[in-house]
């Protein structure tokens, strides 16, 4: 059996005297999806820092491919990432084109020509995620569902073995979800990713997610959708569970999933 594209072992974070993250411990299997969901404050930004490299734990260890997060980042080709509400000022100089290249600068260095291979890359994901007919169009002009896909498409251009995605369908109405999923899919498959999803969207996580990760200063519930626990998620978010066909939870006050995400 293969090692764990990422090993997070005993990590403990702290801001000062603030423990955001206690005694957490995940791997996460190659060629798998993980949903990680968990309310506000629950530590999930935290943690995606420090798989980024931003942060460092203040206890404990995290490998990600055998490197330290750091380390990882500076490979190039190891880890892709699309951030939450990204945002390219109106004016900003550059196509679609030339933005998805930009994700090839970890892996050649800023001053170093890129390869045909690359290059060509380039334009076969333009196609992949269906914005070929967009390339030379100015980044400031994208309507945000496009935008996002040419970001997606940044995040792959140097073909990581993980995909991080941060809240990746805020903002985007159900049928253009619903095309986001069947894309990552067909791209994690087609170039054999590994994804971490974090979000508020339960319907997306479920239906997207090989396992979940319920997360809340520590890890309350690691498994596969269908199992977990309806208790857990309402006391986490207050919410109803049919959005996600995981069961019923009684209250009139619980807000639905299907109709209301929570806010981040």
């Amino acid at each position: 059996m293969s090692h764990p594209i990422v090993e997070i072992q005993h990590v403990d974070f702290a801001y000062r005297d603030q423990l955001v993250l206690k005694h957490l411990d995940l791997n996460i299997d190659r060629r798998s999806t993980l949903g990680l969901i968990g309310p506000n404050g629950a530590g999930k930004t935290t943690l995606v820092q420090l798989l980024l490299g931003l942060l460092a734990p203040t206890r404990g260890t995290i490998r990600i491919d055998g490197r330290n997060p750091r380390d990882a980042i500076r490979q190039g080709d190891v880890i892709g990432y699309l951030p939450q509400r990204p945002g390219v000022p109106v004016g900003f100089p550059i196509n679609v084109r030339q933005l998805v290249r930009l994700g090839l600068a970890g892996k050649t260095g800023m001053l170093r020509s890129m390869s045909k291979a690359d290059l060509a890359f380039v334009d076969e994901l333009l196609q992949r995620v269906g914005i070929e007919e967009l390339a030379d169009t100015p980044v400031g002009s994208l309507s945000g569902g496009q935008l996002q896909r040419a970001l997606i498409a940044r995040a792959l251009a140097p073909k990581p073995n993980l995909l991080l995605l941060d809240e990746p369908t805020t903002g985007i109405d159900r049928a253009g979800q619903q095309r986001f999923i069947e894309s990552i899919a067909q791209l994690k498959q087609s170039m054999d990713l590994t994804i971490v999803i974090v979000s508020h969207d339960l319907r997306a996580v479920s239906a997207m997610s090989d396992r979940i990760a319920c997360l809340n200063v520590t890890l309350h519930y690691h498994d596969v959708p269908e199992r977990v626990p309806p208790e857990l998620i309402y006391g986490m978010f207050a919410c109803d569970l049919q959005a996600m066909g995981l069961g019923h939870v009684h209250g009139e006050n619980c807000a639905r999933a299907n109709d209301e995400q929570v806010s981040t």
